[in-house]
């Protein structure tokens, strides 16, 4: 599908389309709806990434709380979102020892006990070896900036997304900034 095809669907098929590319928060599609039309893959992420950045703190807290644990019970149980179990086995978080997954759990414990939201990160760009070095630095970082992190992780993330959903040019060229940019 083009951004110009979806620039044309109603509010309830455009909903359908893009309302799960943000984990558990429809309310950013919706707000981007306005936003339309689209100028490609990039416009739609921007106007979707402007609405998370004009999103207050708790808005924005919450969209960081609605995403999993990363090798978490949700994934152990299969009740992740298609997109998140892709990915996350795409890194092979789905194929973890019994030790493996206990780092993970401690890790995943020790992160949402400090910032009080899960760890986030585009897996995508990622092996198991660097997520973990990942929760190992990241921890050392204040709430305001790891918010921040989160917030530009979300940016690469639903990126990714949308360029499999609307067919974009892939991975290439996608970086923090390009990810996070309004």
């Amino acid at each position: 599908m083009t951004t110009t095809a979806l620039d044309a669907l109603d509010h309830a098929a455009f909903m359908a389309r893009l309302g799960p590319v943000f984990e558990h928060s429809p309310w950013v599609a919706e707000r981007a709806w306005a936003a339309r039309p689209f100028d490609g893959v990039d416009g739609l992420h921007q106007a979707m990434m402007r609405v998370v950045q004009a999103a207050s703190t708790d808005e924005q807290l919450a969209l960081l709380r609605a995403h999993p644990d990363l090798a978490g019970k949700a994934a152990r149980a299969g009740t992740l979102t298609a997109d998140s179990s892709q990915e996350q086995a795409g890194v092979g978080l789905d194929r973890l020892s019994e030790a493996e997954y206990v780092r993970f759990d401690r890790l995943n414990t020790a992160y949402r006990d400090t910032f009080g939201f899960p760890f986030i990160v585009a897996v995508k760009r990622h092996t198991k070896d660097s997520i973990l070095a990942a929760y190992e630095t990241r921890l050392r970082n204040d709430r305001n900036t790891e918010i921040k992190t989160a917030l530009v992780e979300v940016g690469l993330i639903t990126r990714f997304r949308l360029e499999a959903l609307l067919g974009g040019p892939g991975n290439a060229g996608v970086s923090p900034a390009s990810a996070a940019k309004a």
